[in-house]
């Protein structure tokens, strides 16, 4: 089977190109800096990990439910379309719905990789560079072990979800430094990071369990260091330059609630997508995964000081306007320690199986001949 049998749609063997300007921007002060962002670029430093060696890879998944969920949290579950389906084709779908939602985690993570790069580039101070390039080779790591997990484990890949492919690219195009930092570190890595939490919690897989665990300990940085790198400078903006930044978050936050839907699945799998979207749109499970998702971008985004009328009007309309209550230093922690425990016991694991294969050759060097 080439690789491309492994496209659920075809894709075009061409690169994706973004046409970029701004500045590339150099410092020759080398004294200071922020004692937060290098405090965390030193955590970067000492963070960094292997995804060949960290993850249990020979653990299984099941391609047909990447990560076991009870058939209640399918996102058609409970409608027509849902009760007419053969065992068959739930298969098939939960396949596909696990296919998408890994592939665009990679799409994504290779976002991050392209604006962080871009970030070293443009941003103005030495720290953030400093912190940035850190961030480069976590988003390089991740798209290595997303890449491999959906190759191996699922067999299939999705294209890029258009509307994530659109804040990308506006991302990288605009000429302002900031606007990378608002589009991938806030937005773009504050959704990934709670819709990695969310995935976390509610798989009843240990590989999947584990190595979201292991990712969402570097995210949880890389939001940091957006409400660190922005927070100072926002606070200087004229109400005009707020604003515009103001309308690039609901514009975002727009195109990330409209990427989780599941559109291309539903065309892919030749269901009819009109009715599939609008029992998505009105499910009550949806619009509790939806609020959720946004539980990470909500504080960050009142945080740093984008918090006029239209944002929290959008948010209020959005129904997650109550994320603001969030304390964002407290669900980053519980990540780290998330991600301390996964390695606690992944040690036990290997621990027991060692004790197990010295019990084994001392009972064999034991036995009588």
């Amino acid at each position: 089977m080439s690789s491309y049998d492994l496209y659920s749609t075809p894709v075009s063997t061409d690169t994706w190109n973004v046409s970029m300007s701004g500045d590339t921007r150099f410092t020759w002060e080398y004294d200071g800096g922020r004692d937060r962002l290098l405090s965390l670029y030193q955590k970067g430093k000492d963070k960094q990990w292997d995804a060949q060696k960290r993850i249990d890879w020979d653990l299984e998944v099941d391609p047909d439910n990447v990560a076991q969920l009870p058939e209640q949290l399918s996102p058609l579950f409970g409608s027509d379309i849902w009760e007419k389906m053969t065992q068959k084709e739930r298969d098939e779908f939960w396949r596909h719905q696990g296919s998408w939602m890994f592939s665009q985690f990679l799409h994504g993570e290779q976002g991050a990789l392209n604006v962080s790069a871009r970030i070293v580039q443009s941003v103005p101070d030495l720290d953030s560079k400093f912190y940035a390039a850190t961030q480069a080779m976590d988003e390089a790591r991740h798209v290595e072990l997303y890449t491999r997990f959906v190759h191996e484990k699922i067999g299939m890949y999705y294209p890029i979800n258009q509307d994530l492919a659109k804040l990308l690219a506006e991302s990288l195009e605009d000429s302002r430094w900031d606007l990378p930092y608002l589009g991938m570190q806030v937005l773009i890595e504050g959704l990934a990071l709670a819709a990695f939490g969310l995935y976390r919690d509610i798989s009843q897989n240990a590989l999947v369990k584990q190595l979201l665990a292991y990712v969402m300990q570097d995210e949880a940085r890389h939001v940091a260091f957006g409400r660190l790198a922005l927070k100072d400078y926002y606070a200087e903006l004229t109400t005009r330059e707020r604003a515009e930044r103001e309308e690039f978050v609901v514009e975002g936050c727009h195109l990330l609630r409209d990427r989780f839907q599941g559109r291309e699945i539903f065309e892919r799998l030749g269901l009819p997508v009109g009715q599939c979207l609008e029992y998505v749109e009105h499910s009550e499970p949806f619009r509790l995964y939806q609020s959720m998702l946004f539980s990470r971008i909500v504080p960050c985004v009142r945080d740093i000081g984008l918090w006029g009328e239209k944002v929290q009007a959008a948010y209020a309309d959005m129904g997650v306007l109550d994320n603001a209550k969030s304390d964002l230093e407290v669900l980053m922690r519980q990540d780290e320690e998330i991600a301390e425990k996964a390695d606690e016991e992944r040690y036990e694991r290997e621990l027991a199986t060692r004790r197990h294969e010295v019990d084994e050759a001392i009972a064999l060097g034991g036995a009588p001949e």
